[in-house]
């Protein structure tokens, strides 16, 4: 931008215009014209001589008034007077002021800046011209030009070598720009130019003087450093980083933190004080620092704190004394003394001294981790917090009677067992034994605490994993027993309806038999499910599959107001499941969500793959890290509460109404989850909903299998003919079933040989003297069972088909057969019809 250059008539300049000038001409003009005006209500006759005398009077009182303004007589009053003071006030400031119109004519530049521009004689020179060199210079100015352009405020401290009078060597200047508003004017701008050089001297003197302190600070004889509430250190000195050999680079940037120099049980204790707002608290510990190579350093830590005026703990100011041998004079005692501090303070076991008002004196950090900070009457040296506070107001009592017989000096004081205070109390095994004479803090009274939380939740799981276990062996066993009587209904019903027609009048009553036998039947199997001895067909399964096919039985069983939003993992990795059982479990959560939700809501369904990594801190109970897939059901329902959380997957329990549930829904989740090899977890707020998460261990296929979506869809087509021919041996210990099987297969055109046992087998089969054509064995016979049987039989006739039929799974007794034997597996209660067909499939091989 070039500027016109302007001389100075004095020491200033000023070219605004001058409004009293205009203002006399004005009103010379309105006295003549209102004269002349005058003069029209005149006669002609009386106008010449009037007229010549008006005009010599104006002459003269015009004379008269500029005489008496040019000697100062008369003066104009107001803008004038107001302007005049505002520029003595400008043309003295201490700080350059130019005023530059939008065309870049200066209008206006008072003393000081003359005196920076240099132009007493010469040119004023504009800002542009006087701040020039330096790259950094050239583009401070060019941003302020901008602000200026643009009628914006805009301030830059420039650093110009050398100064602009050319005295020093350098020199600070602020420069700032402003928009000048002129009513009537053109628009314009006001820069203003500060010489900040020796406020800038001294700054750099503090800077000089506090580096100094931190000198003198770094190479103090004792450490220091400072803690924020998060438990970072923010500063540390030279000394306590050379004792911990670290780098003092490290610190302040996040790379060190409290955690890492001290025990982690003393970093809670540390970080969590409480106090009044506005106080101060000092703390003192004796512990071990850890240094970068591991080792300890035995230390004081006098740690004081400054709480704000909203309660809040601020940064510390922690001094550390060295308590390593040989830095103190007495070394013995101080040795002495360090061991025992480390002992306090390390051991696992939380240890506090209480005097005879029951306040603790002094507590270690494992107390503090376990029983938090306890509230406290009076700041750092008063009274220490009471202890009966840090156990629930249920418990205190028993705590009393121990505190006083052991100010009574007894030492038949009995271990307590108690809940820490808080809405998540743990366990705790708590120990009070009297010190035997007075201390010198006044104490009567050692407590020792030892969490037992762990180990009462172990317990716990312990009982209950026993408790399901023993209800497991006695369901499987009923419903062993119980599809025997299930096998004879079913069987004998179907004997029955072979023989009515629809059209008579007792084949409705025999269909209701069998068809209540065959919810037995299904009750059975739930049973089983949860002993989890039923038989499984495993598959190699994509859950995305199977849960998009299942989307639409869903939808109708939540119905209208419950929605379902179903979302796939990608790329899901292969689990091997029962297809059927885990369209169970999916089909029991979701009509359990339905139930908690009894104004509607949404269940959601997702899948997702759960590396090892990510399993291992899932913190689920006994899951361990390997990869699974994870089917978790959620719903907003009206959530479970921590008193039924405990029993929900125990049979027959249920919340629901009488004659609504059977109880047996999740704990049948449970057992087909567990026997399928995954686990189960349970998140639940009481008011916002359920999630049920099902962790699948991830299956990689082998070669030869083939995943179940990609095997052919070969629909199982039962043959039109029942009948067949050949010789089976039954074996079955309970008469009803074996006489209704034998009944069934003789109509068929079989030929049966029936036998009540084992043993009874092995004598028809030695009568005979030659192989069967097949044998159909229950599993679970007395004197010899099924699997000790077909062992029997295969050393006479290694060819031998086998069908066994049990109501336990085939998995229970798999694994007391050879290696590789080849058997057929029909799971009781079966029908009659079930039993011709795998008969006639077996035999046709």
């Amino acid at each position: 931008m070039a500027h016109q250059g302007v001389q100075p008539k004095s020491t200033t300049i000023d070219r605004s215009d001058r409004p009293g000038h205009i203002g006399l001409v004005l009103l010379l003009a309105s006295i003549l014209v209102g004269a002349i005006l005058s003069l029209r209500f005149l006669s002609s006759e009386q106008a010449q001589p009037l007229i010549l005398a008006l005009l010599a009077f104006f002459a003269m009182a015009g004379v008269f008034f500029l005489f008496a303004v040019a000697i100062g007589v008369i003066q104009f009053a107001g803008r004038t007077t107001r302007n005049d003071i505002t520029k003595t006030m400008v043309d003295t400031s201490g700080e350059g002021m130019v005023v530059i119109e939008d065309d870049g004519r200066i209008v206006y530049a008072n003393e000081t800046y003359l005196s920076l521009a240099g132009s007493h004689s010469g040119d004023v020179r504009a800002v542009e011209r006087l701040f020039t060199g330096a790259p950094e210079v050239s583009e401070a100015i060019y941003r302020l030009a901008q602000a200026a352009r643009e009628h914006r405020t805009g301030s830059e401290e420039i650093r110009l070598s050398p100064s602009l009078d050319g005295s020093q060597e350098f020199g600070w200047y602020r420069v700032r720009v402003r928009p000048m508003p002129r009513p009537g004017g053109r628009p314009a701008t006001l820069w203003t130019i500060a010489d900040v050089t020796h406020e800038r001297e001294r700054q750099e003197n503090v800077f000089q003087e506090l580096q100094h302190a931190i000198d003198y600070l770094d190479h103090a004889p004792a450490g220091f450093l400072s803690i924020d509430p998060n438990g970072s250190i923010i500063y540390l000195n030279a000394t306590l980083a050379s004792w911990l050999d670290y780098d003092l680079a490290q610190v302040g940037s996040g790379g060190l933190g409290l955690s890492d120099i001290v025990p982690r049980n003393v970093v809670a204790m540390m970080t969590s004080f409480s106090g009044e707002p506005g106080s101060v608290r000092t703390e003192t510990f004796d512990l071990d620092l850890r240094r970068r190579n591991g080792q300890f350093l035995p230390v004081r830590l006098y740690h004081r704190i400054a709480f704000g005026q909203d309660g809040r703990m601020g940064a510390s100011r922690t001094l550390v004394l060295n308590r390593s041998p040989g830095v103190e004079v007495d070394e013995g005692q101080r040795a002495a003394e360090v061991r025992f501090a480390r002992f306090f303070n390390n051991t696992p076991i939380a240890i506090a001294t209480v005097n005879r008002t029951g306040r603790i004196v002094q507590a270690n950090a494992p107390f503090t981790k376990l029983f938090g900070t306890l509230p406290r009457s009076g700041e750092g040296g008063g009274e220490g917090p009471l202890l009966l506070e840090a156990f629930p107001a249920g418990e205190r009592a028993p705590v009393e009677v121990a505190l006083k017989a052991a100010a009574e000096n007894r030492s038949d004081i009995q271990p307590l067992e108690l809940h820490t205070a808080g809405e998540n109390g743990g366990s705790v095994r708590v120990w009070i034994t009297p010190v035997g004479e007075t201390g010198s803090e006044g104490d009567t009274a050692i407590v020792y605490a030892l969490d037992t939380t762990d180990f009462r939740k172990v317990e716990e799981q312990l009982a209950q994993s026993q408790k399901m276990n023993a209800v497991g062996q006695l369901a499987g066993g009923v419903a062993h027993d119980f599809n025997n009587v299930l096998q004879a209904i079913i069987g004998y019903s179907d004997l029955l309806l072979a023989n009515h027609r629809p059209t008579d009048p007792s084949f409705q009553d025999i269909m209701q038999i069998k068809q209540n036998a065959n919810r037995a039947a299904s009750l059975v199997r739930q049973l089983l499910a949860f002993s989890r001895r039923q038989t499984l067909r495993p598959e190699v399964l994509n859950l995305n599959d199977r849960l998009y096919d299942l989307s639409m039985l869903l939808k109708r069983l939540l119905g209208e107001r419950v929605e379902l939003d179903l979302t796939h993992g990608r790329d899901l990795w292969f689990v091997k499941a029962d297809v059927n059982q885990f369209e169970q479990v999916v089909v029991n959560l979701a009509v359990n969500a339905r139930d908690a939700m009894p104004n509607g809501g949404k269940l959601a369904i997702r899948t997702a793959n759960v590396p090892a990594a990510e399993a291992g801190s899932l913190n689920v109970s006994g899951m361990p890290a390997a990869d699974y897939v994870r089917i978790a059901v959620s719903d907003t329902g009206t959530g479970i509460t921590p008193e039924v959380m405990d029993k929900i997957f125990e049979p027959f329990f249920t919340t629901k109404e009488v004659g609504k549930g059977t109880g047996l829904g999740l704990s049948t989740v449970f057992g087909i989850v567990k026997q399928s090899g995954g686990f189960i977890d349970v998140d639940s707020k009481v008011g916002q909903g359920t999630t049920f998460s099902i962790y699948l261990p991830r299956h990689v296929p082998a070669v030869e299998e083939k995943p179940e979506e990609a095997k052919a869809e070969t629909a199982k087509v039962p043959a039109a003919d029942m009948t067949g021919q050949g010789i089976i041996l039954l074996v079955e210990d309970e008469d009803p079933v074996r006489a209704v099987n034998a009944r069934a297969l003789t109509a068929r055109g079989y030929t049966v040989l029936e036998a009540a046992s084992g043993i009874e087998a092995l004598q028809v089969m030695e009568e005979r003297g030659e192989a069967v054509d097949l044998v159909v064995s229950d599993v679970v016979m007395p004197e010899m069972d099924g699997p000790t049987l077909l062992g029997e039989l295969r050393k006479l006739y290694p060819d031998l088909k086998v069908i066994f039929v049990s109501g336990y799974a085939e998995d229970a007794f798999r694994k007391n057969l050879p290696e590789g034997e080849q058997f057929n597996f029909l799971p009781k209660p079966f029908s009659l019809r079930q039993l011709v067909e795998i008969v006639k499939q077996v035999m046709a091989r």
